[in-house]
């Protein structure tokens, strides 16, 4: 997957490692290796507290983690700001396809696991918006698949073709190399490539209590998910589709 040569909006911050290893300076006493703004965690709980949802594997709840809230959000931003946050596995549950088609499989991650989501997601998409596709909608903040169709009811007045096409099973099988390049290509804050790095590996509790290791794929249901498979396909397809056919709209 080729990347776009862009200029680097964050320089200043330690070089990007997209491997996620441990940050390589040593801080001074008392001095964290990731600066993680409270607020952020702050605001990232209050998305994941009005999107509701299933607790993870740990069982707790939205309502039991808001109960001892300030010491949940202190112990979260502490962690993470240190280098020591680990996420747990993530809860799989099996819900029908659509068109009744078989099951699909969603990985629910605990509750602080999503909060440390929500917030990656929410740095990433401040920096990422801007350069998806203008035809890219699923998944974006204040888009729809009602603009979506809107789009292709404008264009069947110039079109008398429409290319229908689905990626099977993206979200089990997108390559966590690739990904990685692609995040680390937008941004180095240190602590984003780390985190996401252990989240991608994360093990999957199946619903028959079995777990399942993962080499490859963004569990569907973790709040950190659309936003990387926006930046997938973004180069995978929306930016290959430029290049390759630039006279198809």
């Amino acid at each position: 997957m080729g990347l776009e040569r862009r200029g680097r909006a964050d320089q200043g911050h330690a070089e990007a490692n997209p491997e996620g290893e441990e940050p390589r300076e040593s801080p001074g006493p008392g001095v964290k290796p990731f600066e993680i703004d409270k607020r952020l965690i702050y605001e990232a709980w209050e998305k994941v507290r009005a999107n509701k949802g299933a607790p993870g594997v740990d069982a707790v709840s939205i309502g039991l983690f808001e109960e001892r809230l300030k010491d949940n959000l202190y112990k979260l931003w502490n962690r993470m700001s240190s280098g020591s946050y680990f996420p747990g596995p993530v809860r799989g549950v099996e819900i029908p396809k659509d068109h009744g088609e078989g099951v699909r499989l969603l990985g629910v991650p605990n509750t602080g696991d999503r909060v440390a989501q929500t917030a990656a997601a929410m740095l990433l998409e401040g920096r990422l918006e801007r350069i998806f596709h203008r035809d890219s909608y699923g998944y974006r903040p204040g888009r729809s698949a009602h603009d979506a169709l809107a789009a292709c009811r404008r264009r069947c007045w110039k079109q008398d073709w429409v290319l229908d096409l689905d990626v099977r099973a993206f979200f089990d099988s997108v390559p966590h190399s690739l990904l990685m390049e692609a995040v680390a290509h937008h941004t180095s804050e240190r602590w984003v490539l780390l985190y996401i790095s252990r989240w991608l590996v994360a093990p999957m509790k199946m619903p028959d209590g079995t777990i399942a290791a993962r080499e490859k794929g963004t569990p569907q249901g973790s709040p950190i998910s659309p936003i990387l498979a926006n930046l997938f396909m973004h180069y995978a397809f929306d930016t290959w589709m430029d290049r390759e056919f630039p006279g198809i709209p």
